[in-house]
């Protein structure tokens, strides 16, 4: 079956607020849960299941401002442009319904969709802080990708404890208030429905565990600060801005849980010559009057060196030139960009006797006159890049 488009499928529309999205697809997940589905023919439940599955995922990317951002762009095919390596797939229906309905929130067990809320009373597994670095990059790094060397301070898992905080990674005991489950469980019935919340246990924080003696070497944390050279690769068209994601380079879980990820911003600095617009280059070149006038060759600076381009004769202030494919490349892969001259032709202000004797010996000559036409063709373009 071919995708709806995600905004139709929670029948709201482009302008709609993060708050509107989450209360259409409520009322969807309530009205098309599977075990709202009883009497129903099984063609009618298989439809029901499928409309349910299609409004988590439309909540999914919508609820998302980074993949809401992409979809708004691109479409369906911002999946594949996730910069960070995330697409629109891979969510979890039971992690959506939880963050709308409230942990837990069930209509007699969500059962068929990754174990449902009865599922989730098994031990917390703790995840490690991301960690956020900001790396510089030129518009040669911009152009080619480059890989950068960053020296990162995280916190590791204690060799000495295993990472469990405890003397030895032996000195600690199923913790009595969960019964190692590292979660309490409170059930509220409000009609029908009934609420099932779970919260992480107080007494140990979720681990499951109750330390007897603690760890001397990270005190009973069960993790240490370690300065470690990661190297992270920048793919080419990057912008400033742009955040890139490594998996699993964060910090280090607690009890060999799940470890944060890095998050590197993307800083672009400026060049001193040319000025990027999209994947477009801008130059801003500076002709002699005679050249304008008998055209010739110069040389202009790009991202891989000098290139000499053809002035032709007549050259008019504002003209722009395009070397095509001399920009940027996408960082979606669609195509380079273009590198554009914008010409502008030097008067000189201080002249010589005999500069000006050659220029006043042409005063009287037509062709050094300029016509309304071209006036008004001149200023056109000028205006055109002022605008």
């Amino acid at each position: 079956m071919a995708k709806r488009d995600y905004y139709e499928v929670l029948g709201v529309d482009k302008n709609a607020t993060t708050a509107d999205i989450k209360k259409a697809y409520s009322k969807l997940a309530v009205k098309y849960h599977p075990d709202r589905q009883h009497g129903k023919s099984e063609q009618e439940a298989k439809e029901a299941e499928e409309k349910f599955k299609e409004a988590a995922e439309a909540y999914s990317v919508l609820s998302d401002d980074e993949k809401r951002k992409r979809y708004d762009q691109f479409g369906f095919a911002g999946e594949q442009m996730g910069g960070n390596g995330e697409g629109f797939g891979g969510f979890d229906i039971n992690d959506i319904l939880n963050s709308v309905f409230g942990a837990g929130f069930d209509f007699g067990g969500f059962g068929g969709f990754g174990g449902g809320s009865r599922a989730r009373s098994r031990q917390h597994v703790a995840r490690g802080t991301d960690l956020r670095v900001r790396v510089k990059v030129t518009l040669a790094d911009v152009a080619h990708g480059t890989e950068k060397k960053l020296k990162i301070p995280r916190m590791v898992s204690c060799q000495a404890c295993r990472g469990t905080g405890a003397k030895n990674g032996t000195e600690y005991e199923p913790c009595p208030t969960c019964n190692g489950q590292g979660v309490e469980t409170v059930i509220q019935s409000m009609g029908f429905m009934r609420m099932q919340s779970q919260q992480v246990c107080h007494t140990c924080g979720g681990s499951g565990k109750r330390i007897k003696q603690k760890c001397e070497h990270c005190g009973g944390q069960g993790l240490v600060r370690k300065e470690e050279v990661i190297s992270v690769n920048i793919p080419a068209g990057v912008a400033d801005g742009m955040q890139l994601k490594m998996s699993g380079k964060g910090n280090d879980a607690p009890g060999g849980g799940i470890p944060g990820d890095l998050l590197i911003v993307i800083e672009e600095t400026p060049d001193n010559q040319l000025q990027r617009d999209g994947n477009d280059l801008i130059y801003n070149l500076m002709i002699d009057f005679p050249t304008a006038v008998l055209g010739g060759k110069v040389e202009v600076p790009t991202v891989d060196g000098k290139v000499r381009v053809t002035i032709k004769p007549g050259t008019q202030p504002g003209t722009v030139l395009r070397l095509r494919g001399k920009g940027l490349p996408d960082a979606n892969r669609y195509g380079m960009g273009d590198m554009l001259i914008n010409v502008m032709v030097y008067v000189p202000e201080t002249l010589n006797a005999t500069e000006r004797q050659a220029i006043e010996s042409l005063n009287g000559s037509t062709n050094l006159k300029p016509t309304e036409s071209i006036k008004n063709r001149i200023f056109s373009r000028l205006r055109h890049i002022f605008e």
